[in-house]
């Protein structure tokens, strides 16, 4: 073919693309067109017009849109810092640990160290935990009561969402995001999450860790659980030292907005009259919304960065997942920050095909692999036991009615609501692992 008759198939091609608005065709056959000498149409000099155009376009609103995510970044900091003398003084302070305060928290959870790293615990601060509990319960009641007068299909809305979060039994992830997921959430797991991160706070307190001005990440935070941990912690310590000024900043990252809903409605009821000094900011997303999800949060700034149960069962959206941790604590993990893990032991042990057996220095392998793959160097890890054993109790019910504590201001709703015909009890079988950059 020679060069004419293929200049003008190639303009022919050109046209029709552009009539059919296949851009990447058109684009292709432009530069086919311009690399073989010819001289463009006006047509085709229009279209290459609008491409330097979309191009130039481009780059502003990339150029914007990066002033605008750097300013949303600067206003964050500022709104978390709040950043006046007395907080500029407290900067680089931690709590220092009170022995009184330490040895109560010991005695009532009856902890008992096994070996060097499990704890068994199988008590509770009641002061604390009763009146915590107490509210929740009246909490979730109001909440039924309204959603009773609201809606006549209450119980198909609620059998939805107890078969969706029933999934975690089966080693299945569920979806959160029906109307009441919030709702069964907090009579079935909220307890137990809040019980385990308020002693995952408790060690870090006890190392001497916890700053007096801390910035906090918490990824899939659901309805605040990690936030929730920490306030009674340092509401609990009120009868053992003088508090010095807190200032705590809570950014939680959930992308089911109900969870974040309920939880703040709770904390404004419950946490904000005990004179707490903390400031939210909500972050409506998932964490697979795009490669870009750490770009979005600010760089070198947290002082935590949790994920506390949010570890996936589906092989391909956990891999997925620990690469994106990964890549926000690169980004927003400050020099001298922490990443606190909590994790449900068969989710840490089962992807490395290990099953639960006594043995230190193989758990020790498994936890430092985990570790690794977040790009983190682990400090330390405690695996925290209501039975004292890394292996299965073959009556776990009789030992939880016997030695562990009773969820008893929930349990009434738990057979209501949920139609389980035994009392709940707080108990765990969670590993707590502390790891820097």
């Amino acid at each position: 073919m020679n060069n004419s008759l293929a200049n003008w198939w190639r303009s022919h091609q050109f046209n029709e693309a552009v009539k059919s608005q296949n851009n990447r065709l058109a684009q292709q056959l432009l530069k086919q067109i311009e690399n073989s000498g010819a001289k463009l149409s006006w047509q085709q000099k229009l279209f290459k017009e609008r491409l330097q155009l979309e191009k130039l376009l481009h780059k502003k609103n990339d150029r914007i849109k990066e002033a605008e995510r750097h300013l949303e970044e600067l206003e964050m900091q500022l709104s978390f810092g709040q950043l006046d003398d007395s907080l500029a003084r407290i900067d680089q302070l931690t709590l220092f640990p009170d022995p009184k305060f330490i040895e109560h928290i010991s005695k009532s959870f009856k902890l008992i160290d096994c070996d060097e790293s499990m704890i068994q615990c199988t008590g509770i601060d009641d002061k604390t935990f009763s009146n915590f509990e107490q509210h929740l319960a009246g909490f979730i009641k109001n909440e039924f009561n309204k959603l009773n007068r609201e809606k006549n299909n209450i119980d198909y809305l609620l059998e939805q969402a107890i078969d969706d979060i029933q999934k975690l039994k089966e080693g299945q992830d569920p979806k959160y995001n029906f109307e009441l997921s919030p709702h069964v959430y907090l009579i079935r797991y909220f307890l137990d999450n809040v019980y385990c991160t308020y002693l995952a706070w408790f060690l870090i307190y006890k190392a001497g860790l916890l700053p007096t001005k801390v910035n906090i990440l918490d990824i899939a935070a659901g309805p605040g659980t990690v936030a929730y941990g920490l306030g009674l912690l340092l509401q609990s310590s009120s009868d053992f030292f003088s508090m010095p000024p807190m200032h705590i900043s809570y950014y939680s990252l959930e992308q089911q907005k109900a969870f974040q809903y309920r939880g703040l409605q709770f904390w404004r009821q419950y946490m904000e009259p005990q004179a707490m000094n903390a400031y939210f900011r909500f972050d409506t997303s998932s964490i697979f919304d795009g490669k870009n999800q750490s770009q979005r949060l600010p760089q070198k700034f947290f002082d935590f960065i949790v994920i506390s149960h949010c570890f996936f069962n589906d092989e391909e959206r956990r891999e997925k997942s620990l690469l994106i941790y990964k890549d926000i604590f690169t980004n927003s993990l400050n020099d001298s920050g922490y990443a606190l893990l909590i994790i449900q032991d068969k989710k840490l042990l089962i992807p490395y095909n290990v099953r639960r057996v006594d043995d230190c220095q193989h758990e020790l392998s498994v936890v430092r692999q985990f570790v690794d793959e977040l790009g983190l160097n682990l400090v330390w890890y405690k695996y925290l036991n209501s039975i004292g054993s890394r292996t299965s109790h073959p009556n776990f019910g009789k030992f939880a009615r016997e030695n562990l504590p009773v969820q008893k201001f929930i349990s009434p709703l738990f057979r209501q609501h949920l139609k389980l015909p035994y009392e709940p009890h707080y108990g765990l079988d969670d590993y707590v692992i502390l790891a820097k950059k």
